[in-house]
This record gives structure tokens, sequence and C-alpha cells, in this order.
């Protein structure tokens, strides 16, 4: 089960990159354009920055000039990353790597070379993820000699997110997605290994040189996502894509989403893993996809329903057991504590109940505010903390519920059956918020204010506190 604790956090990045777009398969989000006179259609390099939300086949990039001629990159349906291209109804080249991607929780920097003038054929496409390349492959079919790829041809339907032929939607986060005419470059061009950490991290990109063709979106400008900053004017048409999906989920500052991971039958996850529902009658329960030990840590999940869902924290290691064991609600095992919307009351460990607060109905907003460094946690309504809680009351833990397992490393978490609903707001929303609250890092975006001392939950802040 993926997920990002302090150890694997950098807080600082050198170059921040402060936008990435979020892209949700179920509602079809794609950017596309239609391409110009390239300057080579034999060199093109594709750089872009990844974070999943589920598995399966999705496109990161492709043309679809019809069902002969086409050409895709991104992930295949066995999470492989994929580079594919048919001319004519005959597979021109088809490369596949062994290696599988289904960290849901992680960025990755993901880099596609093709120089179809190499006289070695393994030298005309090459993959490099977070900096290293990916010399395993499972399958070889490389380019004929001076073959021209269709993503840097004149006059294609070029599309980010999508086939082209309206399938295979990405599901995620993508930013500074950079296309470079007639460029056969290495990562050295887009990042560089951090010093401390060894960690791939993302470098100032506006210098390079990008060709007729070429483009660099960083999605800083909310009222037009599909800029192109690289000064080519090669903007990109938006489709189904508001200001809303811009986000401060990004390589330098990853935020905690709901782990994909736990994705089960009646299950489903959407708007970049921050919106569940339960449609079955049994319980499913999900963490959040990073983990703290220490420090104090702030959310807000809004109620879709009153019905039977539990939202609170849970202990990481009862959380990889309930994968491998099953699923339940929080509070029914080992090192969990839940909040009941329907009735108010905590569930602790081993479903022991006892009264605590006010039910929640549709709409309202439940606060969770962990204490890691005192071990409690508190809970408030639409900005009332519940039971008379004080999350700055330190040691005493006033109004709070002492958590079950001390010394442990603790997440978010949500659990919900029988048509339960709920939307997470880790510090990047996916709804707007009337109000706008920060940390005091300045990190994050809630409808109340955030205690003091309590911070989202991003790497950033995790470096620094966790």
């Amino acid at each position: 089960m993926p997920l990002i604790l302090g150890t694997n956090s950098i807080k600082d990045t050198g170059y921040d990159v402060d936008n990435s777009l979020r892209f949700n398969d179920g509602s079809s989000d794609y950017l596309n354009r239609t391409t110009t006179s390239p300057n080579s259609d034999r060199k093109y390099t594709f750089s872009c920055w990844v974070k999943r939300s589920s598995l399966g086949k999705q496109f990161i990039i492709a043309d679809y000039g019809s069902s002969s001629n086409f050409s895709e990159f991104g992930f295949n349906s066995a999470d492989k990353l994929f580079a594919y291209q048919q001319d004519g109804g005959s597979t021109a080249f088809e490369v596949v790597t062994n290696r599988v991607f289904r960290d849901l929780s992680a960025w990755y920097h993901i880099l596609y070379v093709f120089d179809s003038a190499q006289a070695t054929d393994t030298n005309r496409i090459k993959f490099f993820v977070n900096g290293v390349e990916e010399t395993s492959m499972s399958g070889t079919n490389y380019p004929n000699l001076n073959l021209d790829t269709r993503l840097n041809g004149n006059g294609r339907v070029y599309n980010i997110g999508q086939s082209g032929n309206n399938g295979n939607y990405f599901d995620g986060y993508l930013t500074e997605i950079v296309g470079l005419d007639n460029q056969a470059l290495d990562p050295t061009s887009f990042g560089e290994f951090d010093s401390d950490s060894n960690i791939f991290k993302p470098i100032d990109v506006s210098g390079l040189t990008f060709g007729n063709n070429g483009y660099y979106l960083d999605f800083e400008n909310s009222g037009s996502l599909g800029a192109d900053v690289s000064g080519n004017g090669n903007n990109f048409t938006v489709n189904n894509l508001t200001s809303i999906d811009q986000t401060t989920d990004t390589c330098t500052n990853n935020f905690a989403t709901l782990n994909g991971a736990f994705h089960k039958p009646n299950h489903t996850l959407a708007n970049g893993n921050l919106d569940f529902a339960n449609s079955g009658a049994t319980w499913y329960y999900c963490p959040a996809t990073i983990g703290a030990s220490s420090g104090k840590w702030y959310c807000e999940i809004k109620v879709g329903t009153n019905t039977e869902n539990e939202f609170g924290v849970c202990d990481l290691e009862y959380a990889v057991a309930q994968a491998v064991n099953g699923f339940t609600f929080l509070g029914s095992g080992n090192g969990s504590v839940g909040y009941q919307i329907n009735n108010g009351q905590i569930a602790v460990e081993s479903s022991s109940t006892s009264a605590f607060g006010n039910s929640l109905s549709v709409g309202d907003i439940l606060q969770i505010a962990l204490d890691m460094d005192n071990e409690y946690v508190y809970f408030g309504k639409n900005g009332t903390w519940q039971n008379s809680g004080d999350p700055t009351s330190g040691s005493s833990g006033t109004g709070g519920q002492a958590l079950p397992h001390s010394g442990a490393t603790y997440t978010f978490g949500v659990s919900a059956k029988a048509n339960g609903q709920g939307k997470c707001n880790f510090g990047n929303p996916f709804e707007t918020i009337s109000s706008g609250n920060s940390d005091g890092n300045g990190y994050g975006n809630f409808e109340y204010a955030v205690p003091s001392s309590y911070y989202s939950l991003c790497t950033k802040n995790l470096a620094e506190y966790g």
C-alpha cells in the first residue's frame, strides 16, 4: 500500500511548481490542439510530471487520425508505460516497460524521447522515469529508421488526457507538461537529484528551445488552463475542465488524497481521489496517502449523505492489515477512531462507542484535528469543536479523544456503506471554498480556520513537522 511519510519528503525543493491540473476520467477531461508544420517529425521530446488517481489503461498524450492511423503514449491495461503507433492499419512501433506504475500517492517524472534518425533501433525510443532510463522492456518493436512520429506531424489533432477517440481518459494530476519539436533531450534538462534525499525534483524549463510545435503548460492561469507559456502561443483547447481543476497539489508539494489502492467493488473514488461514495451494503474503509508520527494535522470532510458514514483517523499498521484481511469501518478495529456522522458518537477500537457531539447533515463539514505530539484527535462541526474540544490544549487533551495506540503513525480516513458519500479536503479541495483559510505555513485552502500550530497534510509540511 503506497504511502508517504516524513522520511521521503523534501522541504526545500529549490524550484517550486505552483500548480497542476486535475483530470477526472468520469467527466471526460482533456486538452487538445491542432499541430502546425514541425521543424522535424523524426525527433521529439515529451516531459511531464504525473500523479495517478486510478489504475488501468490511460493515455497521457495521443494523436488520432482514424482507426488505422494513430499514436499513443501512456499507461496500458497492466499499468506499464507504453508508446504505440499505427500507420495504415499496421503497427509502426510498440515499446512497453516491464515495470508497472501503481503508486497512487506519488508524483512521477516521465520523459518520452523519440529520435528515429538514430542508427541503433533501441535508441529511437527512450523512456525515463524520475531521472532514470527504463531499460527492461516487455515490448520492443522499435520504429524503423527515419520513421515519422504522428505526435509531432503537421495538422494532427494532438490530445492530452485521452486517446483522441473519446476513450481511455487520464485520471489524476499533470503538471509541467513540455513538448519539444526537433529536440531529443535527457532528464537533466527537466530535473535534478536532491543532494540530501536523492529524490528527483524539477528545475526551471522555461529556457529550453521548444521548436515550431513545442509548448510548455504550467497551469498557472486558472482562466486559461490551456495556455502555452513557451512563447510559441501553441495554446490548447480546454474540454470539460474548469478553474477549480487548477490545484496546488504538485511535484514539489504533494498533498494527501484518499488512497486508491483500497478500491473495492461498489466503492468509487473521483475528482483526484478526494470524492468518495459507496453504493453497496458492505462497509469500505479508505485511508489517506500520507501518514505522520509527529506534528499536528488538519483536514475537513464535507458530508454527502448522513447515513452510515464514519470519518476519522487510524494507525497505519491497522490500515495495512485491513488491506490484507478485509475492509471494515473506522472504530471497528485496532488503532482507529471514527466519528459517526448520523448520531455524533465516537467509535474507538472494537466498535465501543460513546456520546461525543452532534450529528451532521448533508452539506455539513466535519473538521478533524490530529495532534500526534500529544496523541489526541479532535472533531468539529461547521467551525465549532465538539465535546467542548480545544485542539490547542496540548497534553491536557481538552475535549479530545486519546489515540488508542501510542508511538504509532496515523493518517486520516473515511468509511462508508449504504450509499455513504463525502468530499475530502486535505488542503487541496476540488470544490470552491467560500471563505479560504490556509495553515500557518500558507499551505492549504479550508472552509474554517486551521487551529494554531496545525497544518495541512502535504509533503512540505511533513518534511518540517512529521
